[in-house]
This record gives structure tokens, C-alpha cells and sequence, in this order.
């Protein structure tokens, strides 16, 4: 990726190269260089690029790294760990050289973590092979999951945006054409329609709210052009916000995993062990110019926020989002608003630069990332007490918010 920054996500989509390429070449991604505004944008962000062309995201909150762009190579020693394990919760004592014993430490005996059963993977892949397909604009390719029998789909946005045709293929290798229903680019959700197909399998869509650090999920899709693959790894953090420069995309509530994601899985299935997807993948840091592959840092869009928009797509509507107009900055025990929009809901509310916002209605503001949460789990038009420190002196103003342009 020429120009990337190392830990720069973009958007898992494979471009579809002209001319063959040989098994395991990697098909290479253009990118951009990390943003460098100092604010992130709680608002509407404009449409992604072209399918095949990768939006950029910057994981809020994550430490900016070196400019070089390169990846150190680490040559680590091995070391050999000498382990003693206590018996049946015993205590294990250490002979010394003259046959005296050493005193023990006390021991504590809890149950042990149950171990993972891997077969148990091997049936949740099986089960929900068949509800993920494969999407191919003719000049991108990436993923899907089928929400209804008769064909319903929902995807990324940027798989099919800008997209003249959309060839599906399922898991049993045949395929059909599909239309595009309708598009939420703000949240990077799109649903199609397979045309003249019944009896499909729709995937179960689980509670991303119930998920927990450490869950054990699978990612299924298409990396690489490599249809119906699966990977599996744990939930590596929760309520991730992804975001552009100013101006750009931003995602809250987003799925950190490191369940192996690379160009192509985008708009694919994040499993959990039941089979319920419980997230939408949609991006991937990178390590630099010289990967655009899983460096074991991916997102998905949370279920109950995809298939909340999904829904109102489907039905024909529009995807509502709540919209403060403001930039923001991490601050010292709040997000430090570093510009307020003109004529905005922040504007009207009296909201200034310089303010440190630390409450958000009942939710406390920490940082930037977490009032960018707070403003995209509420609904336009809702009234909202916003405490903020501004000069030392705190003060509580009332927000409407309004409806992203």
C-alpha cells in the first residue's frame, strides 16, 4: 500500500486485478496516507470511494505511530521456562541439597478455564457457510450475508458502491445477479437483492451487546478472492470508533478482532459460537506501505447496529443519524471540542470551542472516542443535558440533536 501508515485500517475489499495472478499472490490495495487532523468529526461523513479504491480509518484513541512507514523486524531469543505444577491442587515442595525441604507458598486452588472445543468450530463453519456469499462488481470483490430466504443481502457499503452490476456467488458455486435496495454510507451498510432466487439460508443474527473481550468469533468471507473462507481468533476489544480525517467516515461501537481479516472480507460474517453473527467486517490496520494484509488488527460493524440500519433499508427508508456538528480532540478528562459548525446543533446550543465536554446525558465523557459513542447511540431529535468545563467553571447546556445532512 504506497503512502500507508503503519496501523492505518482501510477497508477490506479485494480489488479484482486485470490478468491472472499465481495462488497466494497478493493482489495489492491502494491506499492514502494517515490523517493528520488533529480533530476526529461527529456528524455525517460523506460516501467511500469507488469499489476496489479503500476508505481510510483511523481507530479512535489509538497512539499514532512513526511516519517511516516501515516494519521492524523482530528476532526474538528463545528462552527455555522451567514449570512445576501442583497436583491436584497440592502443594509442591522444592528438596533442597541437604534433604531439608523449602517452605511452600500458599496455594490457591480456583476451577480451571474450560478449554475450547475445536470441533465445535468446525460445525459453526459448516452451519453458517451457506449464509455468506461472495459479491463481484467486475472491479472489486468482497462479501455478503443473507438475511432472508427470498434474497435479501446485507454488505458494505463501499463493496457496491458505484458498483454497474453485482454478480453473488454462494457457497455451492453458483451464482446470480443482484440490485442494489438501498445504501446507509455514514454507517458503511448496504442491502442487496438476488434476482430470481427462494429457499436460501439466512444467517442468525445474534446480541453484539451480550459479546465480551476474549469471545472466541470466526470471520467468513472472501479474502483474497479466496471464496467461502474462515478464520477464527477472540474479540480484542469492544466499542471501537473507526474514523477518517475530518470530515470523513466515522464508526462507533465498532468490533476489534483479531480473527484473521484481509481484502475481500468486507461485508462478511463475524461469528460467535452459536453461529449468530454477531458483526459485520468492514476494516483492517495495515502495517505499512509494504502489507495491505491482516497484521491481526480488524473490525466489524456491530450486529445490532447493521441490522438496524439493514432493516430500515430493506423497508425502503432512509438510516437516521444523529448529528452534534462539532470537531473534537481528546482532552483531560473529556473531549476537548476543537470547532464548532456553524448554524449546527452544538452552535445553537451554545456549545464553544475550547469547552471540555465530561457528560453526555447520563453517559460520562472520557475522552473523544467515548462522546462519539455516546452522540451515535442516541436519535436525531433528542434533547440531551451536556455538562461541560469551560474555563474552569462547569456548566450544563441543552443539545437538540439534529439530523446528519
Amino acid at each position: 500500500m504506497p503512502g500507508a501508515a503503519p496501523g492505518t485500517p482501510t477497508f477490506a475489499t479485494t480489488p479484482i486485478p486485470t490478468g491472472s495472478l499465481p495462488i497466494g499472490s497478493p493482489y495489492g490495495q491502494p491506499g492514502y496516507n494517515q490523517p493528520t487532523s488533529a480533530f476526529g468529526q461527529v456528524g455525517y461523513p460523506p460516501p467511500p470511494g469507488q469499489p476496489g479504491h479503500p476508505g481510510l480509518y483511523q481507530p479512535g484513541g489509538a497512539p499514532r505511530s512513526g511516519r517511516g512507514g516501515r516494519v521492524a523486524l523482530l528476532v526474538v531469543a528463545a528462552v527455555l521456562l522451567a514449570l512445576v505444577s501442583a497436583v491436584g491442587g497440592g502443594v509442591v515442595a522444592t528438596q533442597l541439597a541437604d534433604g531439608k525441604s523449602a517452605a511452600s507458598p500458599s496455594v490457591v486452588v480456583r476451577d480451571p478455564a474450560p478449554n475450547l472445543d475445536r470441533s465445535s468450530v468446525g460445525g459453526v463453519a459448516e452451519a453458517v457457510l451457506p449464509s455468506v456469499v461472495d459479491i463481484s462488481t467486475g472491479e472489486a470483490e468482497g462479501s455478503g450475508v443473507i438475511m432472508t430466504a427470498d434474497g435479501q443481502v446485507i454488505t458494505n457499503n463501499h463493496v457496491v458502491s458505484g458498483a454497474r452490476q453485482l454478480t453473488v456467488t454462494f457457497s455451492t458455486g453458483k451464482t446470480a445477479q443482484a440490485t442494489v435496495v438501498g445504501t446507509d454510507p455514514a454507517g458503511d451498510i448496504a442491502v442487496i437483492k438476488i434476482q430470481g432466487v427462494s429457499g436460501l439460508t439466512p444467517a442468525k443474527f445474534g446480541d453484539s451487546d451480550a459479546l465480551r473481550v476474549g469471545d472466541t468469533v470466526l470471520a467468513v468471507g472472501s479474502p483474497l478472492g479466496l471464496q467461502g473462507s474462515v478464520t477464527a481468533g477472540i474479540v480484542s476489544a469492544l466499542h471501537r470508533t473507526i474514523s477518517g480525517e475530518s470530515g470523513g467516515k466515522s464508526i462507533a461501537d465498532a468490533i476489534q478482532t483479531d480473527a484473521a481479516i484481509n481484502p475481500g472480507n468486507s461485508g462478511g460474517a463475524l461469528v460467535n459460537l452459536k453461529g449468530e453473527v454477531v458483526g459485520i467486517n468492514t476494516a483492517i490496520a495495515t502495517a505499512g506501505e509494504s502489507s495491505s494484509g491482516n497484521i491481526g488488527v480488524g473490525f466489524a460493524i456491530s450486529a445490532n447496529r447493521a441490522r438496524s440500519a439493514a432493516d430500515q433499508l430493506a423497508k425502503g427508508g432512509k438510516v437516521s443519524h444523529p448529528y452534534l456538528g462539532v470537531q473534537l480532540t481528546d482532552g483531560n478528562g473529556g473531549a476537548l471540542v476543537g470547532g464548532v459548525v456553524s448554524g449546527g446543533p452544538a452552535d445553537k446550543a451554545g456549545l464553544q470551542t475550547g469547552d471540555l465536554v465530561t457528560k453526555f446525558g447520563s453517559a460520562t465523557v472520557s475522552d473523544a472516542t467515548s462522546l462519539i459513542n455516546a452522540v451515535q447511540a442516541a436519535k436525531a431529535g433528542d434533547q440531551v443535558q451536556v455538562q461541560v468545563n469551560r474555563n474552569g467553571t462547569q456548566q450544563t447546556v441543552t443539545v437538540t440533536l439534529g439530523e446528519a445532512p
